[in-house]
């Protein structure tokens, strides 16, 4: 796969605070009936829960269900033998393979 290729699929996160403002429509189960899951986070898990969640002002619930999703797409294209590049800052023109493992 070109370089070109990979660099026109970016979509960039919103600004912290529109992503904060985001979060205020999505995520109250608009898609349908809920599940309710009873999950065990080793300490690792519970530390990124919790950063993600103040990094976006999501609550943890929302983001599990999007870290749900965006796990299964990579996963998705994984099993398709599909590649997953990563960028770390936005000023470097670097791009790192994600190894699914």
């Amino acid at each position: 796969m070109s370089r070109t290729a990979v660099t026109d699929r970016i979509v960039r996160a919103p600004a912290a605070a529109q992503r904060h403002e985001d979060s205020e429509r999505r995520g109250h189960g608009s898609n349908g009936p809920l599940e309710r899951v009873t999950v065990n986070l080793v300490a690792r898990a519970s530390r990124a829960l919790q950063r993600v969640s103040d990094l976006t002002g999501d609550t943890k619930t929302d983001c599990i269900n999007r870290a749900i999703q965006v796990y299964a797409y990579l996963e998705e294209v994984a099993s398709q033998n599909g590649d997953i590049y990563v960028r770390e800052a936005t000023d470097s023109d670097e791009l790192r393979l994600l190894k699914m493992f």
